[in-house]
């Protein structure tokens, strides 16, 4: 109710046309960021190759000793 008596108040005033209401504002088309998702894609791939090789080295250690 407050925010529609400020709004009538600012008509009679005649300022209310230059006040931009929320449907003035369209928002646009988001546009996917293409090297923003190659560079997630490659620090994926990344992450992964340095798990597989620290689970690689990690068995490799745990087999030397238990054969010791």
């Amino acid at each position: 109710m407050a925010s529609f008596a400020l709004d009538l108040v600012l008509w009679l005033a005649g300022i209310r046309g230059n006040i931009p209401r929320f449907e003035d504002f369209r928002p646009g088309p988001v546009a996917p960021a293409a090297g923003a998702n190659r560079l997630v894609q490659v620090l994926i791939v990344v992450a992964a190759v340095m798990a597989a090789l620290s689970l690689a080295v990690w068995g490799t250690v745990w087999i030397a000793i238990e054969l010791l």
